[in-house]
């Protein structure tokens, strides 16, 4: 089932190594820190208030390692229906204590419990409840739903006014717990896949333990009102639905996705070869699908469509350990380098991401991003083999990000994938979901440390002729310089090339005058970091490595000198003749 991932909250930096710990055991969680207090953190915010009361609203379950009282009085004026409510946790600055504040009925009292198991506490849980039966009748365990939560607190009342209650059907969670079970009890708990009307002296749990099978979504009668009626005509409850299976040769059709967003449950996918025995045994391969997931042939419901089957598994399904989900590759920009360059975007997709593959300079640039993910290291000239082994990993269900400095789209990996899958394709490769996520690029991080010479009309050329003939570049330089563009040149200079960039110098000389404006940046947002502005006089390939991008000026550029002996450099956006 979906839901959405914790956010961690610190107000200051002695916060900072206690959040560490609870993120370790929260996957995808996100931690928060006051700007100007706390460093290393994934979102900073300047104002406390409106971030909680957001992401509250949001309903992001919140663990602020800060005072309870703060987080009581900035919530409470958003305190209205506690069915609605997120988990809610107070953790002490030096993990001592952990405290439940709000979300009883959205599992708050387990995630205390893994959180204090972490910081080798005991959490101060003070639900009645949980505390004399060591379960939550609220909140059960993943795998299961509680049907009717209104007739809860009614029933939790009389069981602790001494009621005792008979329990029909298989829940490992209540058998083992301190609940008075006694098989004449007065109330009853029911675990059953099947509709039930529900009652005040009745609690009705239905186990995720319905598989829905699909094997081809060209039947245009299979939709999600098809399958809702035919669980209906078979006393099924919605809410036992576990997950959406189906072949993965099926996994980019947005049908698919529209029918899991409807029960809210993951997709999970099988290889033609994993239902290649059950179909050789004259199973549809709806069926084989079904039986997969459910581990079980029985209580296989007779399906008026071919391709669609629903099985019943014996014990809750747990999706994530059944056949693969769909792969995912995004091609990331990590900016010039500094992370405060680099986007939100990009870095929910490096919490999220399973694999890391690229130069391993460029991962390096991540930092603490990169930590518990797989990482596939290769040479700055790979780039074809790193494509085809980044999109063979997300063809395996992987999720995979594709690092690339600067912006991905601008000479980087994002050309070198769509290249891959365009000259060398795979067919398990059409199942992938690919996503490109841009970054600030070097002529834009360059341009902006010293002022706005990309202001008017400009492009970029690379260098480099080891993909495209040095005939080519020479032909791109002189129409560009005739245009009057401003150009950035990436890749200037090498160990094993010196000329072109002197070459390049000549030609432009041809149609700028010798005192134009040249920036070279170097190293931009890493250590080292050097911009300066030179005439194109002197532009020699002494002044420029691998790790410059170069900013000619066009005929328009202009230099300011300033007081403080500062410069900038700058295209006017009106341009005169």
């Amino acid at each position: 089932m979906t839901k959405i991932a914790p956010a961690v909250i610190v107000l200051g930096e002695n916060s900072v190594p206690v959040a560490r710990k609870i993120i370790n055991v929260l996957p995808g969680a996100t931690l928060y820190g006051l700007a100007g207090r706390t460093s290393g953190v994934d979102v900073s915010f300047t104002n406390f208030g409106e971030t909680l009361r957001e992401l509250f609203a949001e309903g992001t379950p919140l663990i602020g390692i800060c005072a309870a009282g703060i987080l009581i009085r900035t919530l409470a004026p958003m305190l209205s229906d506690k069915k609605q409510e997120p988990p809610l946790l107070a953790v002490a600055e030096d993990g001592s204590t952990v405290v439940p504040l709000l979300g009883g009925l959205n599992g708050v009292n387990d995630l205390a419990r893994r959180i204090a198991e972490v910081l080798d506490v005991q959490p101060a849980i003070t639900t009645t409840g949980d505390i004399r039966f060591r379960t939550a009748l609220l909140s059960p365990p993943p795998g299961y739903h509680l049907a009717n939560p209104d007739d809860a607190k009614k029933f939790i009342s009389d069981l602790l006014a001494g009621a005792q209650v008979k329990l029909e059907g298989t829940a490992p969670w209540l058998s083992n717990s301190q609940l008075p079970i006694d098989p004449n009890g007065n109330l009853t708990i029911q675990v059953t896949e099947h509709l039930v009307i529900p009652a005040p002296n009745r609690l009705v749990y239905h186990p995720a333990t319905i598989a829905i099978a699909l094997s081809d979504l060209s039947e245009t009668s299979i939709t999600v009102d098809s399958i809702q009626q035919l669980l209906a005509d078979a006393n099924l409850a919605a809410a036992s639905v576990a997950g959406i299976f189906a072949p993965i040769t099926i996994a980019a059709d947005p049908s698919i996705q529209a029918i899991a967003n409807a029960f809210n449950v993951p997709i999970r996918f099988f290889t033609p070869n994993q239902l290649e025995n059950l179909i050789s045994q004259g199973y549809s391969p709806a069926q084989a699908i079904a039986i997969k997931a459910t581990s079980s042939s029985r209580h296989l419901p007779i399906s008026p469509f071919p391709h669609l089957a629903i099985a019943i598994a014996p014990t809750p399904i747990d999706p994530s350990t059944i056949g693969q989900p769909r792969g995912r590759l995004a091609i990331i920009g990590t900016g010039p380098g500094d992370s405060k360059w680099m986007s939100p975007e990009v870095k929910e997709i490096l919490k999220s991401a399973t694999d890391l593959v690229g130069y391993k300079t460029y991962i390096n640039l991540i930092g603490s991003l990169a930590d518990g993910k797989q990482r596939h290291e290769s040479d700055n000239r790979e780039e074809i083999a790193r494509a085809t082994m980044a999109l063979d990993l997300a063809a395996s269900g992987r999720y995979v990000a594709v690092v690339s400095s600067g912006d991905p789209g601008i000479y980087a990996m994002a050309a070198a994938v769509f290249e891959v899958c365009d000259r060398h394709p795979k067919p398990e490769w059409e199942s992938i979901d690919i996503h490109v996520a841009p970054g600030i690029s070097a002529m834009q991080a360059a341009a902006a440390a010293i002022g706005a010479p990309l202001g008017h009309d400009f492009c970029a050329i690379s260098l480099s002729d080891i993909l495209k003939p040095w005939s080519i570049i020479e032909q791109r330089i002189a129409a560009a310089a005739q245009a009057d563009f401003a150009i950035a040149f990436y890749n200037p200079v090498s160990q094993e090339r010196t000329w072109q960039l002197t070459e390049a110098r000549n030609i432009l000389l041809q149609y700028r005058t010798p005192d134009t404006p040249v920036v070279l940046a170097r190293n931009l947002g890493r250590p080292g970091q050097m911009v300066q502005v030179i005439k194109l006089q002197d532009l020699t390939p002494d002044v420029a490595d691998m790790r410059t991008v170069i900013l000619v000026g066009s005929s328009q550029t202009r230099t300011i000198q300033h007081s403080d002996g500062r410069i900038s450099v700058y295209t006017p956006r009106r341009y005169t003749t």
